[in-house]
């Protein structure tokens, strides 16, 4: 295999923040990368930085209307609309040794929203802060109001990865979609590659919202929220369209659905995916709807943000001697 070309690009993080790339759509390229590139950068937290410590609270230390920055968009060359983006990441790292949590009032789970308005109080704002122990793989959790700590696995991953959406659509990069966007699912870690179809010239790539690990579902609306170093490869399948994100690793074919209510994202996700074996195996709609029911797991990527995210997997082993997106996991996964 030939060296493949690299890039190096660094946001830039002393700017005004309203100057950073909040949305996916309506912003312009900062840089062009051909197919096949890796590319390393960083990432900054949700918060930009601005939430260092337990007696920052969100509510003052940040702009509710910019939260999630982006690094991009990577404008790919060749990327035309029908065509699908392939990002594999080869390295996700937290940058530096802490990482943030917070409860921020009218967000999450089990708490009263904009979307489920209730007339009491919402959960009390706190953060919590996060030691990193890259070396030894742990991020360790320290309780606020009792003499409490453990060490949990470090697992980096990228909440926000995605492309312009269709249509010349601006969409906050607080909302999954049919594009990517804020899906904060935990499957989107190194050696996973993600599929996204590509709806305007260029496809307008960004990604964001490091997270050194997080649960399924994202309980309470934050992860343990990190700047990232993360090197990963572009490449581009021409004239195969994907309507919603696709991802691959070395042991399951995942598909993404993103709506409320929550069935329905959880509909989306197994339609696709039906869809996807159908493609794979050759079997009928009945036969591959009958054979994810029997195989599917369906981890929850987050039910807090404006659009709730379901990730249905199937084991490869499922699928003997299918052959995902003409086998590009298997070529980039080889990329160093």
């Amino acid at each position: 295999m030939d060296a493949p070309e690299r890039l190096h690009f660094e946001p830039d993080a002393e700017g005004d923040p309203a100057a950073l790339a909040y949305t996916f759509g309506g912003f312009a390229p900062l840089v062009s990368v051909r197919p096949g590139t890796v590319v390393s950068t960083w990432t900054m937290d949700c918060f930009a930085g601005r939430v260092r410590s337990t007696s920052d609270l969100v509510s003052q230390v940040c702009d509710p209307r910019y939260l999630n920055p982006q690094t991009g968009p990577f404008y790919v060359e060749g990327a035309e609309p029908g065509d699908t983006l392939a990002v594999h990441f080869i390295d996700i790292v937290p940058r530096g040794g802490r990482g943030v949590s917070t409860t921020v009032p009218l967000f999450g789970s089990l708490t009263a929203t904009a979307f489920t308005a209730m007339l009491h109080e919402p959960l009390p704002e706190r953060t919590w802060v996060y030691e990193i122990d890259n070396a030894a793989g742990v991020v360790r959790y320290d309780a606020l109001d009792s003499p409490f700590t453990v060490d949990l696995p470090l697992d980096p991953m990228h909440g926000t990865v995605g492309v312009a959406p269709p249509l010349g659509e601006v969409r906050s990069s607080l909302t999954p979609g049919s594009w990517g966007g804020n899906m904060d699912t935990p499957e989107m870690r190194a050696g996973t590659t993600c599929y996204l179809g590509v709806n305007v010239e260029g496809a307008l790539f960004s990604l964001g919202d490091g997270h050194a690990r997080q649960g399924e579902g994202e309980t309470c609306g934050v992860a343990v929220e990190c700047p990232m170093d993360t090197i990963l490869v572009v490449d581009l399948i021409k004239g195969s369209p994907t309507p919603w994100p696709r991802l691959e690793d070395d042991t399951f074919l995942m598909t993404t659905g993103s709506a409320r209510p929550l069935e329905d994202a959880f509909r989306i996700a197994h339609t696709e995916m039906t869809r996807w074996v159908q493609e794979l195996t050759g079997l009928s709609a009945m036969d591959a709807y009958q054979l994810v029911s029997q195989t599917a797991l369906t981890p929850i990527a987050n039910v807090v943000d404006t659009n709730y995210t379901v990730v249905a997997k199937v084991a490869k082993a499922h699928l003997p001697g299918a052959r995902a997106m003409g086998g590009i996991h298997d070529r980039l996964r080889l990329v160093r």
